[in-house]
């Protein structure tokens, strides 16, 4: 759970009244006093498994017993499920607030399961996004009352599903939908990993810096295959003007909220923002009508833009002294040279030969690969020191 005197020290940094180099002492002493008397990894665990599980228990009594209940009795059922985690959460606080946390988090996912019961009962499935949009702004109703990164984390995966379910309620029987929203959760991933700036790192940052680091690379592949399923189809593609408004929303937004976490910092996203729009204009479906194009646009582009991001996600980590994204930029360079070489060299040689090519290409590439990492995170690490 986040300090309260953290939300302070925040807005003091950001008015100059404390020097960031002061305020990350602060944070370092207080990290250690929370480490000496504070709990574990292995509680934690414990309480986030446990309220999993409970969670899950009462969510699979209801489906079990969904049937046998009458509609009155359905929709009292749902309002108990939503309210009591929400009030055990309270009368936990101030005795265990590891617990309270943790309840509370539950009870805004128990939300989301309360709103489509409710919507099934009285028969309001049509536009299911809003059930969406009710789940989110309850997430973020429960962070503004209590400031917590569970509830940040909800509803920073809650807004943008979201929205991506209007749009795909609105465009999503059209040809080029799905690259407009692969192109926007990849930018608005790394939005969310690049969230921690020096000065800046509280609990919910560095939980959005996870969210967006375990998102990073599926984004990525999904930017690269959005347009599969269209392919060999009859399928109208969208219309250019909706099909720039689709994607300047989609950029436009992960790049405010960049501005916002990051300030003066966001320059960066704004380049990350010029290539998205390159790997989408590289691995589009309708580029293939030129054929001077279609070489370039399917076979190098995509592993020359994702190489480039690689290195590029290095010099980030390096500038910033942030180790996670040096890994992840090793990670991706390592995923396109084998991306590379399954697609584009394999085929063109013998089976025996492509074998121990792979074989190869594990042994040295992971050891260069994995030698760079650990002298890029050493130099992280001197930098700190």
């Amino acid at each position: 759970m986040r300090a309260g005197w953290e939300r302070y020290l925040e807005r003091w940094t950001s008015s100059g009244l404390i020097e960031a180099g002061a305020a990350g002492r602060i944070r370092q002493y207080e990290a250690e006093r929370d480490q000496s008397r504070g709990l574990h990894w292995p509680v934690w665990l414990a309480v986030s498994f446990g309220a999993l599980m409970v969670g899950a228990g009462v969510l699979l009594f209801v489906a079990s017993h969904w049937d046998k209940l009458s509609p009155g009795g359905r929709f009292t059922l749902v309002l108990l499920m939503v309210g009591v985690f929400h009030a055990a959460g309270a009368f936990a606080a101030e005795r265990f607030s590891a617990l309270a946390s943790a309840l509370h988090a539950v009870g805004t996912i128990t939300l989301g399961a309360g709103i489509f019961l409710a919507m099934q009962i009285f028969n309001l499935e049509e536009h299911w996004p809003a059930g969406l949009l009710l789940w989110a702004l309850g997430a973020w109703a429960a962070w503004l009352l209590r400031r917590e990164w569970p509830q940040a984390v909800l509803a920073a995966v809650l807004t943008p599903v979201w929205l991506s379910g209007e749009w795909f309620k609105a465009a999503g029987g059209w040809a080029g939908s799905d690259s407009i929203a692969a192109g926007g959760f990849l930018l608005l991933a790394i939005t969310y990993l690049t969230a921690v700036v020096p000065g800046h790192e509280s609990l919910t940052r560095k939980a959005l810096a996870w969210i967006g680091g375990l998102a990073l690379i599926p984004c990525t592949l999904w930017v690269v295959f959005a347009d599969e399923r269209w392919f060999g189809t009859n399928a109208s593609w969208l219309s250019p003007g909706v099909y720039v408004l689709g994607f300047l929303t989609a950029l436009i937004l992960p790049l405010a909220l960049a501005w916002a976490l990051r300030g003066k910092a966001a320059w960066m996203n704004l380049v990350a923002a010029a290539w998205v729009v390159a790997l989408c204009a590289v691995t589009m479906r309708q580029v293939s009508r030129w054929s001077v194009w279609r070489h370039a646009a399917y076979s190098l582009g995509p592993y020359i833009l994702c190489g480039l991001a690689a290195a590029g996600m290095i010099w980030w980590g390096l500038k910033e002294s942030r180790k996670a994204r040096i890994n992840l930029g090793i990670a991706g360079f390592a995923l396109t040279i084998l991306f590379f070489y399954f697609s584009e060299v394999m085929d063109s040689m013998g089976r025996a030969v492509s074998l121990a090519g792979l074989g190869a290409l594990f042994l040295l590439g992971g050891w260069f690969l994995e030698r760079t990492r650990r002298r890029l995170v050493a130099k992280v690490k001197r930098g700190e020191s």
